[in-house]
């Protein structure tokens, strides 16, 4: 299986096949904008189609993020490896659930910021309770219902948002076990040749309520993965910093990472900007080309809309309006404008990137596609028609078909909670086993990361 290859095989499988938000997604797209053939050559040149491909989530949170136990969550990671490995498991809303057919892989994710927190507040620890906020936020969780949850949610990732979170949960005191744990769970339910569990955490960044977030993964096993830990937007919310970190980790443990952004839509025109985020000037060489090194795929389509096309940019396309979140940033406390749109859609950003390869012969947008859940109740469940919905105050109730008149832009509408019941299914993401597009060794087929 290529998804590590040294990044090789990752950036040379086949694109997936029609529009890509319909379907599931195949890795790929570095072929996309490769030199015109000759004349006499093939428009579209013969391609070796995989035999047999491999069906995962790269996206997925359990109880240990924080929103998501604020939301209801109380599964952690056991149950969430269980459930994608096909076992029955009860959810978070008393439910029994199966998938129909197991996932051959899985990313679990779980957001670096508040790592661990909620099972700790669960738990009544000294240190979260000594305060009134955790005193608060345990009495709504545990005795406030649905509308309970919600309101420590909102209370606790608004607080965290503007930097007045009450508990120094970044600190590596509070990460490091949490660290561990994922881990050792990730290497006790991976299994070479019949499920792999990606060691991974999503890194949060939210600037001014505009969504930058990056799912980190390692290819490495417990041995080169012990030696980090996840960063966090209290070490820093700008994406090069992310990048420093993650080359200080290849040079320290010769192993493999990389960073994959997603919603865009959400970010207000940020996650594609032709400016830097902390010096706002234009995009030099070295940024280019450490960005193409580190973001290799984007997150086109998940729960939290469409990420690849716009009706506005793209109105000929009558698919360009599938799934579409679009009134503003993630925390929808800035309006989204339609002159922020071209630097938030993957289509738009495939082209930009054009630019910037004519000019410094290297283009940062050149990234594979890819498509994930981010479910946030440890089920990676995406059919349409049984789904367990993606956040647990929605849960057991399926999102089913097409959504109500006035639901399907909802981004900036969390007031009336239109946001909550406009949550898609979304999809799984499939990998291609070899062949791949060009040779994949056996050396990269190997544990602890590899499908074969």
């Amino acid at each position: 299986m290529c998804l590590f290859s040294a990044l090789t095989c990752l950036r040379s499988t086949k694109l997936g096949d029609v529009h890509l938000k319909t379907m599931l997604l195949s890795i790929g797209g570095v072929l996309l904008f490769s030199s015109a053939h000759a004349a006499d050559e093939y428009y579209a040149p013969p391609v070796r189609h995989p035999v047999q491909v491999y069906f995962g989530d790269p996206h997925l949170h359990t109880s240990l993020s924080m929103d998501a136990g604020a939301w209801g969550n109380r599964l952690g990671l056991e149950p969430a490896y269980r459930f994608a490995r096909g076992a029955e498991v009860t959810s978070s809303s008393g439910l029994q659930a199966k998938l129909s057919r197991p996932l051959d892989w899985v990313v679990i994710a779980d957001h670096s910021d508040g790592y661990g927190f909620f099972p700790r507040l669960l738990a009544q620890d000294p240190y979260i309770m000594e305060q009134p906020e955790g005193k608060r936020w345990f009495e709504l969780s545990t005795k406030g219902g649905n509308k309970g949850q919600r309101e420590a949610a909102d209370e606790m990732i608004k607080m965290f948002g503007q930097g007045k979170f009450p508990y120094k949960v970044n600190s590596p005191e509070m990460l490091t076990p949490v660290w561990e744990d994922v881990i050792e769970a990730a290497e006790k339910y991976n299994d070479p040749g019949e499920f792999t569990a990606f060691i991974a955490y999503e890194w949060t960044s939210f600037v001014e309520g505009n969504n930058l977030h990056r799912v980190v993964i390692f290819r490495d096993g417990a041995d080169k993965t012990i030696q980090t830990i996840p960063y966090t937007m209290t070490d820093s919310a700008d994406p090069e910093d992310l990048w420093k970190v993650l080359e200080a980790y290849e040079q320290k443990t010769g192993g493999k990472v990389l960073a994959s952004p997603h919603n865009g839509n959400l970010s207000n025109g940020e996650m594609f900007a032709e400016v830097t985020l902390k010096t706002r000037k234009p995009l030099d060489e070295a940024y280019v080309t450490t960005r193409k090194r580190w973001e290799p795929i984007y997150e086109a389509t998940q729960i939290k809309g469409d990420g690849e096309a716009h009706p506005f940019l793209s109105p000929d396309d009558e698919f360009a309006d599938y799934e579409t979140w679009d009134l503003g940033n993630l925390d929808s406390s800035f309006a989204k404008t339609n002159d922020m749109l071209d630097n938030e859609y993957a289509r738009s950003a495939l082209k930009l990137g054009l630019n910037y390869q004519e000019k410094f012969g290297v283009n940062p947008f050149q990234f594979g596609l890819t498509g994930a859940g981010d479910s946030h109740t440890s089920f990676s469940a995406m059919e349409e028609a049984a789904s367990l919905a993606n956040i647990r105050v929605q849960s057991p109730v399926p999102i089913v078909g097409k959504l109500p008149s006035g639901y399907h832009r909802s981004a900036g509408s969390r007031v009336g909670r239109k946001w909550h019941r406009a949550i898609p299914v979304s999809g799984l993401l499939k990998i291609p086993a070899p062949p791949c597009g060009m040779p994949c060794n056996a050396e990269r087929l190997t544990p602890p990361r590899a499908l074969v």
